[in-house]
Parts: structure tokens; sequence; C-alpha cells
């Protein structure tokens, strides 16, 4: 990652690397925006790192309305299961 994407000097970005000092939450947000992570995985609250791509979609489903969610969750359930199955009868 390029400390330029989130204006800091490499000085700055090393001792959050080794944990000398920590950033705020502001320059946290900077760092997880430019390596296209959710806060929570860099923070470590969740060990699911959801790329940016990703996290869009989450964005938008986010948005629609409750109905609208529901056939975006049925649906979603329902490749997921074929996923699942395909995987299980190839082995």
């Amino acid at each position: 990652m390029s400390t330029k994407k989130i204006s800091i000097n490499g000085d700055a970005y090393g001792r959050y690397g080794r944990n000398k000092v920590k950033p705020t939450i502001e320059m946290a947000v900077k760092i997880a925006q430019a390596l296209e992570v959710s806060l929570d995985y860099l923070t470590g609250n969740s060990d699911i790192e959801l790329d940016k791509n990703t996290l869009d979609r989450v964005e938008e489903v986010t948005k629609l309305s409750d109905k609208d969610k529901e056939y975006i969750f049925v649906t979603l359930d329902a490749l997921i299961r074929d996923f699942k199955n395909k995987l299980a009868y190839s082995k």
C-alpha cells in the first residue's frame, strides 16, 4: 500500500504496524479504504476479509426495501445451497 493514498509518512505508518502507537479512527478508516478491506477486518474484529466489490454490493442491498431484500436473500440462499450441493456431489 502506498502511504501517499492515506497522506501519511512512512515512519508514522511503521509505528502503527509495530503497535507503538494507535491510529485515530479517521486514519484507521483511511487505511482500511486504501487496503480495500473493512474496518472490522483491519482491527481484528472479523476474520472475514471482504473485498471492495463485495462491500459495495452489501451496501447496495442495505438500501433496498425489506421486501426487496427478502427477494435477494431467498435467491442468494438458493444459489449458495445449490453451489454447496454441487461441491458435495463432485467429491
